[in-house]
């Protein structure tokens, strides 16, 4: 199975540090009795944020070991994997 390359894992890095950064400060939020409907703002920032890096990580894989698989002609399995991934990401 292919990694991601270097400059991949630092975006990454850093949008899931900014995704943990605003998830301490939902948590803030919700210790200092904010309004609710900031804190559901907030939440929904935090999803719409790990929504992006699943979308990245999925890219990635797609274009790496899918590809790859079906090149290889184990496309089948890899497919049916992906189409897994997909209906668990999609709910």
């Amino acid at each position: 199975m292919n990694s991601l390359c270097e400059l991949d894992k630092k975006d990454l890095d850093m949008r899931l540090k900014k995704i943990e950064g605003q998830v301490r400060g939902i948590q803030r939020m919700i210790d200092e009795d904010k309004y609710c409907v900031d804190i559901l703002t907030q939440i929904n920032a935090v999803r719409g944020a790990l929504k992006k890096v699943g979308l990245k990580i999925l890219d990635k894989h797609t274009h790496g070991c899918v590809q790859r698989a079906i090149k290889n002609e184990e496309g089948d399995a890899i497919i049916n994997e992906l189409m897994d991934v997909l209906t668990k990401f999609t709910n």
